[in-house]
């Protein structure tokens, strides 16, 4: 009979979001007639930019034609059209990255997952409390150490690193799911000097860069001193044009970025990476590329800056409700997240009761993303403008 890697059961038994939706489906199965606005799981409603759609269409005509037919993708890491895209695109806030220094994924979500398997599981690994739930769990998959830097409301939730506490691997968001919280070039700079001292990798979650409005806010990892000598940086094309039923992003791996090996050697990391890759995956489908690479174009770059700034009105809404009943709260701002803390010390869960049967509006209870995060709540600007609108009109009706 096989061993089981008994790590899984080590795990909480469902995801957040399986236990959020057991928890509204029945209470619509007992309302039927209750009107319930979802503002809790980070999905989008406003549709991928015409010539992003325009360009896949195209992929997809030419898999038809003998000519133009696509199979497998020679190197696994995406077509070079793609990946020159998106280095134009790091260029445009001033990041060199060459094209071979990217590769082409289904989603940060999963690369952020299965980085870890280039890296040994004797590692410790730093992650920031809260935290998106992939980081956590998919290091506990694997039996590694995890311990975490608190951010709280002290610090704005945004961690900085403890010079008496050892890490390996550190796992860093910005702007940050959950809580909306900006790291600033001064911030990063700080934990990359952190990571060179302690011989450690940062693995840089960016899927949400292109919400930043303010300056002094880096749009990437790279363009702060020091990090292409310790960090990897993974984006998604889910939020920033809607690709979270399209699935695709992309991963840096800087060529200088190298570990050692057992027997002292220093071994690069793209090329661990590379092979990972090359016997589990087997890329990104020809037309998802296409529609990709328009997302990069001046046209769709036009485009779908119209639905993040439809985004952005959203979080305002949410924003300005909070601001009119005097709740404290972080993002919105450089984020299409809000992380407000629960009125009258209520906790995540009890508050996420509250907001459903009393208000039927859906979130997200805070302590679902780690210890830090009980007793605060996040929201989403990811729905329908005026639904949005109703949500807080009946936030702001509920009594405390």
């Amino acid at each position: 009979m096989p061993h089981l890697n008994e790590n899984f059961l080590k795990l909480e038994k469902n995801y957040l979001f399986i236990n959020i939706a057991k928890k509204v489906n029945a209470f619509a199965a007992a309302n039927p007639d209750a009107d319930i606005i979802r503002m809790g799981i980070g999905d989008v409603t406003q549709p991928i930019a015409r010539c992003v759609i325009d360009a896949m269409k195209k992929g997809a005509d030419e898999m038809a034609v003998k000519e133009t037919f696509k199979g497998y993708e020679d190197s696994g890491t995406g077509y070079d059209f793609l990946k020159e895209a998106i280095s134009g695109y790091y260029k445009s806030f001033g990041v060199d990255i060459k094209p071979e220094e990217i590769r082409v994924n289904d989603g940060a979500k999963s690369d952020c997952g299965n980085i870890v398997d280039i890296f040994g599981d004797d590692n410790t690994v730093l992650i920031t409390d809260p935290a998106y739930p992939v980081y956590v769990d998919t290091n506990r998959m694997n039996g590694r150490k995890v311990i975490f830097a608190d951010s709280n409301e002290e610090n704005g939730f945004a961690a900085m690193p403890d010079s008496g506490v050892h890490a390996d691997l550190i796992y860093l968001c910005s702007p940050n799911n959950p809580t909306g919280s900006v790291y600033t070039e001064q911030q990063l700079k700080a934990w990359i000097d952190y990571a060179i001292k302690n011989d450690a990798i940062i693995i840089y979650d960016s899927a949400y860069e292109a919400f930043i409005t303010e300056e002094g806010i880096p749009r990437s990892i790279f363009a702060v001193e020091g990090a292409r000598h310790c960090a990897i940086e993974m984006c998604s094309l889910s939020k920033t044009a809607g690709f979270t039923g399209m699935r695709c992003g992309y991963t840096v791996i800087p060529d200088e970025l190298c570990a050692e090996a057992g027997d002292g050697s220093m071994v690069k990391l793209t090329d661990l990476w590379g092979r990972r890759q090359g016997s589990k995956f087997n890329g990104v489908s020809y037309p998802v590329q296409c529609a990709a690479a328009a997302v990069f174009s001046e046209e769709g770059l036009k485009q779908t800056a119209e639905n993040i700034k439809y985004y952005q009105r959203n979080a305002k809404v949410i924003a300005d409700a909070l601001d009119e009943m005097g709740i404290k709260y972080t993002g919105g701002k450089n984020s299409p997240y809000i992380w407000f803390k629960c009125p009258n010390g209520m906790g995540s869960w009890e508050f996420f009761d509250k907001l459903l049967e009393e208000a039927n509006v859906v979130g997200t209870p805070g302590a679902g993303f780690g210890k830090n995060g009980e007793g605060w709540f996040r929201l989403t600007a990811f729905g329908d403008a005026e639904r949005t609108k109703e949500a807080m009109e009946r936030f702001k009706k509920l009594k405390f």
